[in-house]
């Protein structure tokens, strides 16, 4: 067990060093493997979320350096719930995947594991450089995985993905190199304490520096004025991984999260709660915008990806409020939108193979298959989406518009209560043009495929814990409550990084 906070990087290290030495004609155990490491990263995210509960932070010093002259990972509520999330989103994507289209991708299954390493590895680092690196292992799985057997218009948009993010690590590494140019530490918690300690005079360096990462974090969370990258990257994404992706967008959010209040939160002096300002009113800028895309999108992949902006964008703006209240709504509609975001590209993609020639489009009327099984689930992930009582996005729309202040009530409710209003409209009428009417003339008999066990299996698995988020509410949103009251008071986690030493008799 006290190895236990390495496991999430090093199980998907070990099954894809496994992966490269199996052929890949050998399909079954490549799928075996990759099931196998992730239903292990759920019961290990899982067991880390229970330690983690009682409110310590469990710090692990890779090769028992001192934290602040080697890698140090540290486990608390926070990291705990976004490795769940991701977790529990992988497995079904990867299930989903094994329907047939990991076959298509060369090396699908060894990307997919290393993109779980790299996220794994940004939620656990305690260190700016190393959440670079993971940043990069993260980036370039993405990258064979999105340009594998691309053609055509997923060329165009991936290469975009590309230049975007080579461009946004460039600028990662300006400031995180300015950064220990001015202060002389990497290690989050002892940049923390030195930069509550500069003295006012020379914050000025330090404040550019933290704006470069702001823009960085928040280019990668698709934040306006920089989302042009993520609808059409998403939408011309196959569906596993446009579901994967859509954890992604919520690791920008992590970042700012994690480094905004414990660098420069409350305590860092001149430079204390530097983004807040900045984060609300853009998030509420995104949330419109990507609203009116959703309303405006031709086709179902496409209001997809707006739609998972526009949870990114809700994030934001739980954010900007900056208390414990807001932080811990925000952290249960991450959870929320994760799982049902992802959810909704795969259900996409199953309405897309199964409508006889418009695919997905919402301009074009069809005929479509399995009518009754897909409508079900188009509505539940609909209900969800929209923030509709009973699920689970009620509950965390709800929740955050508790939190709001009564000084912004006026104008937040109304973007949150419109925005959510408008995104119901915008599923609306999709439905009605996908399930309701129809046109065209039908395919030949034998031309549509047949529903797949893996895929509908997936889509449904997403669709209940996203159900199961709404049973046990109460629960989940109390831990997220509480892991919004540790970042807020972030003293706890710097003192337990700070502190961790080798064991006695061991040399660093």
């Amino acid at each position: 067990m006290a190895h236990l906070t390495i496991v999430p990087i090093l199980l998907p290290l070990l099954a894809a060093i496994v992966l490269l030495m199996v052929p890949t004609r050998r399909i079954a155990i490549h799928r075996f493997v990759g099931l196998l490491s992730c239903a292990g990263l759920v019961a290990v995210a899982a067991t880390l979320a229970v330690q983690a509960d009682d409110g310590g932070t469990r710090v692990y010093l890779v090769g028992n350096w001192a934290a602040d002259l080697g890698i140090a990972l540290a486990a608390d509520r926070l990291s705990a719930i976004m490795l769940l999330a991701t977790s529990l989103l992988a497995l079904p994507c990867l299930w989903f995947a094994t329907g047939g289209w990991d076959r298509r991708a060369l090396h699908f299954h060894v990307l997919f594991q290393f993109q779980l390493m790299g996220l794994n590895g940004a939620f656990l680092t305690t260190d700016l450089f190393n959440l670079f690196v993971f940043f990069e292992v993260l980036l370039i799985a993405s990258y064979g995985l999105l340009l594998s057997g691309a053609r055509g218009a997923r060329v165009r948009s991936g290469l975009q993905y590309v230049a975007f993010n080579i461009t946004a690590s460039t600028l990662y590494l300006f400031a995180v190199g300015y950064i220990y140019g001015l202060t002389g530490a990497l290690n989050m918690a002892e940049v923390a304490v030195r930069v509550a300690a500069m003295p006012a005079a020379e914050a000025a360096p330090l404040k550019a520096a933290a704006g470069l990462l702001l823009v960085v974090f928040c280019a990668k969370a698709a934040l306006l004025p920089l989302y042009f990258w993520l609808p059409e990257t998403y939408a011309r994404s196959p569906a596993a991984v446009a579901a994967l992706f859509a954890v992604m967008t919520k690791l920008g959010v992590y970042a700012v999260l994690r480094v905004f209040t414990l660098v420069f939160g409350a305590e860092a002096g001149e430079l204390a709660n530097l983004a807040w300002p900045w984060l609300l009113p853009l998030g509420a800028a995104t949330l419109v915008l990507a609203t009116l895309g959703a309303l405006a999108a031709p086709s179902l992949r496409l209001m997809a990806a707006y739609l998972v902006l526009g949870s990114a964008a809700t994030l934001f703006i739980a954010l900007g409020l900056a208390s414990a209240e807001a932080l811990g709504a925000g952290l249960y509609y991450l959870l929320h939108s994760t799982l049902v975001g992802g959810a909704l590209f795969l259900l996409a993609d199953l309405i897309r193979r199964h409508r006889d020639n418009a695919g997905d489009s919402l301009r074009k009327l069809d005929h479509m298959k399995h009518r009754t099984l897909l409508g079900l689930m188009f509505f539940v992930a609909a209900v969800s989406v929209a923030g509709l009582p009973p699920l689970s996005g009620f509950v965390g729309k709800f929740s955050l518009l508790a939190a709001v202040p009564d000084a912004q009530a006026g104008w937040l409710w109304p973007v949150i209560l419109g925005t959510s209003l408008l995104v119901l409209v915008a599923l609306a009428s999709a439905a009605s043009q996908l399930f309701w009417r129809e046109g065209g003339e039908p395919a030949a008999p034998g031309a549509i495929p047949r529903l797949r066990a893996s895929e509908v299996g997936a889509t449904l698995a997403l669709l209940a814990m996203g159900a199961l988020l709404s049973v046990f509410g109460g629960p989940v949103l109390r831990y997220a409550q509480d892991a919004g009251a540790q970042l807020v008071a972030p003293a706890a986690y710097i003192d337990a990084v700070r502190g961790a030493l080798p064991k006695p008799g061991v040399e660093p």
